[in-house]
């Protein structure tokens, strides 16, 4: 995955409590075996005022004017600002992918659905959580200024606001080394690729009948 370290980014609100994963993905998009191609269906029943299906165009849909992301002083945003328990409903991995395949890198929320919160870290994307005030005076600035911007320093562990006021946030130690190198589950483990290829070498002399096939 991408690795996170320092983002500058457009700042799109999500004004909406407990947006949850259905929201985020809808069910239908679900179809896919594959794990790209996601981000044009993000937030699918609010951007378009059509039903969509898997693999259609979205440029042949009727978009929704009044939806936050179609609004062309967000085109482009990265940061994405969302109220109270963003990510709930059902554990589908799929709809981090939409978020990381639309562009956004960070979220920011007074709080998120535990396991839309870990699957976020696995997939390259960095759900912050801040007081519920500080979440509520972002709100304030996003909407009176065209453009907001903020900076998320990951090692700092800031998110800076465009006058230089600095927000601190918390992370797990192994989830910000993974984040700033780059490393999800496969990666971590592809650390190790020389000692595993080792030990599979060393068990096939010593025990060559794992490497047998069975006829048939």
């Amino acid at each position: 995955m991408q690795a996170l370290t320092l983002h500058t980014g457009l700042v799109a609100p999500m004004d909406r409590d407990n947006v949850d994963t259905d929201a985020i993905i809808p069910k239908q998009f679900l179809k896919s075996i594959k794990r790209t191609g996601f981000g044009q269906n993000l937030f699918d029943a609010w951007r378009f005022l059509d039903a969509g299906e898997p693999g259609q165009d979205p440029a042949t849909r009727r978009s929704n004017p009044d939806f936050v992301l179609n609004q062309s002083r967000y085109r482009g945003a990265s940061v994405l600002l969302a109220r109270s328990n963003f990510g709930c409903g059902s554990s589908r991995e799929h709809a981090p992918w939409a978020l990381e395949q639309y562009g956004f890198r960070c979220l920011i929320a007074p709080s998120f659905a535990d396991i839309f919160f870990n699957n976020c870290f696995k997939n390259g994307i960095l759900p912050i959580v801040l007081p519920a005030s500080a979440v509520a005076q972002l709100f304030d600035e996003v909407y009176a200024f065209v453009g907001y911007q903020l900076t998320v320093d990951v090692p700092r562990q800031v998110v800076v606001k465009p006058d230089g006021a600095e927000l601190p946030f918390d992370i797990e130690p192994f989830r910000k080394y993974c984040l700033v190198n780059g490393f999800d589950d496969i990666a971590l483990t592809l650390r190790h690729a020389d000692n595993i290829r080792a030990y599979e070498a060393e068990r096939l002399a010593t025990k060559p009948w794992l490497g047998q096939r069975l006829a048939g």
